[in-house]
């Protein structure tokens, strides 16, 4: 049963390596085996990556603008040159939040978020598609979100980017599925993230949110470890085009 979660000798690319969910990812592919690069804007990245080269784990580090297309093609292309040109896994982790009435919701702002949370996914989709495609074998993880399936306050660019992701997901498998690529999203319910800081400062709607989680907490990194090595190991091998929620029972009550 071990071996069905093993990922020994696998190459991974985690985008978004240095964020509050995407550094748990990171590090659970880690200490499943694979070797690793973390592209992220933070330099936080390199003190993480720093971090996972002590504990003995085979990871580099790239800095990269996934906003910027061009930035998107060179980070790709590098961390390929890292892993010897082959790829197993990749991971869409990479995510912002800007919150503004709907009416009053600014083009750029708009613009920033589709940006990095709807088409960088897209376009490492499409690198990582291409790679596995030659090899006929892959397994590509985006982050969506609970938003993929509820509507939100005041962040209609978020949700409009998650239910994107959720959608994309579910073609990707489908033009790919017969190269033997597995395409899945996790969908993190309320995470105690910094993208979250301005509900968790709120008292009235994190009275509300915790009503509707049985679980009574907010959800952590750590939650994501599990079904993350799932998704990128044997063990899913039949698993394609789902959204999988990580929400504590959220959307079941």
């Amino acid at each position: 049963m071990n071996n069905l979660f093993d990922l020994s000798g696998k190459k991974a690319i985690v985008v978004g390596g240095a964020g509050d969910l995407g550094v748990s990812m990171l590090e659970a592919l880690l200490a499943a085996g694979a070797e690793a690069v973390s592209i992220d804007i933070s330099d936080q990245n390199e003190k993480y990556v720093a971090s996972f080269k002590e504990k003995g784990y085979i990871v580099y580090s790239i800095i990269a603008d996934i906003s910027d297309r061009t930035q998107i093609r060179q980070s790709y292309a590098k961390a390929l040159e890292y892993l010897n040109g082959h790829l197993d896994i990749l991971v869409n982790a990479a995510g912002i939040q800007i919150r503004h009435k709907s009416e009053e919701f600014p083009e750029e702002d708009w613009d920033k978020v589709l940006a990095v949370n709807l088409s960088a996914v897209f376009f490492y989709c499409q690198l990582a598609g291409n790679t596995m495609i030659r090899q006929r074998n892959g397994k590509i993880i985006n982050i969506a979100s609970i938003q993929s399936y509820c509507g939100g306050i005041t962040i209609p660019a978020y949700v409009a980017s998650k239910g994107g992701v959720g959608q994309l997901t579910k073609e990707l498998s489908n033009d790919w599925g017969e190269y033997g690529i597995n395409i899945n999203s996790i969908a993190p319910g309320y995470m105690a993230t910094k993208l979250n800081t301005a509900l968790m400062n709120d008292p009235h709607r994190t009275a509300e949110i915790m009503a509707r989680i049985p679980q009574k907490r907010w959800g952590t990194g750590e939650d994501l470890k599990g079904i993350t090595v799932f998704l990128a190991s044997a063990a899913s091998d039949y698993v394609n085009g789902t959204v999988i929620p990580v929400d504590g029972g959220y959307l079941g009550r």
